[in-house]
């Protein structure tokens, strides 16, 4: 495959920062980032390539939660550095093979690969590793995780980060270790920590409590 790749250039774009704009077709609709995806989370991910076994397993793995993600308010997009005819193709295939739809779009455009810093040195000149960017409906990035190509991400693990930063947007709240299920406060979400004294005296007195900058309440949600 063609290099397309210059290390010294690109950047990781970071948390808050605008999330890279693109414009290309895909196996569903010619799509535009982000005019097409007002009002919407979005969640990106990309794959080392097509027709291989660990990204078959993390499509049907996706394509099973997705009723989720539309509960959320979430759409998935899906990169991978081969082209738009080896997408459709491997798509026909895994319903061939495993009987699994996949209705989410796949991309293909080398300049996503730059814009988001998806290839690594370490990795090589022509293969993404496994890159997910949740992005939210201002089009910030809100979080970005990367896993080498030999290892699949856990589907509930990002449902889970998705809601609790659908909680920390709409709420302004924080959640703890294990959020839904934290061994002290369950659900319970955590109050910001106060910045001045008399909000370090109040916050106790208003909210559940271990001490003055740990203060919680029930998810508001539940």
């Amino acid at each position: 495959m063609e290099t397309f790749y210059d290390f010294d250039t690109p950047r990781i774009p970071l948390i808050w920062e605008d999330a890279p704009a693109f414009s290309w077709p895909s196996t569903t609709w010619a799509i535009k980032f982000p005019e097409d995806y007002k009002w919407k989370w979005v969640v990106l991910f990309s794959h080392p390539a097509d027709f291989t076994p660990v990204c078959t397993t993390e499509f049907i793995a996706f394509q099973a939660k997705k009723t989720e993600f539309d509960k959320r308010w979430v759409d998935l997009i899906w990169y991978s550095v081969d082209w738009i005819h080896s997408h459709i193709a491997w798509v026909h295939n895994i319903k061939e093979k495993m009987w699994v739809d996949i209705t989410f779009p796949i991309i293909a455009q080398p300049s996503i690969a730059k814009d988001y810093w998806m290839i690594h040195p370490s990795n090589d000149d022509s293969h993404t590793v496994r890159a997910l960017f949740i992005i939210d409906p201002k089009w910030k990035i809100a979080s970005l995780m990367y896993y080498p190509s030999s290892n699949w991400r856990n589907i509930d693990e990002i449902l889970r980060l998705v809601d609790s930063l659908q909680m920390t947007a709409n709420n302004w709240r924080a959640t703890p270790a294990n959020w839904p299920n934290n061994d002290i406060f369950w659900d319970d979400v955590i109050v910001p920590p106060a910045e001045n004294l008399a909000d370090a005296k109040a916050n106790p007195e208003k909210f559940e409590n271990k001490d003055w900058y740990l203060c919680t309440e029930k998810n508001p949600n539940s």
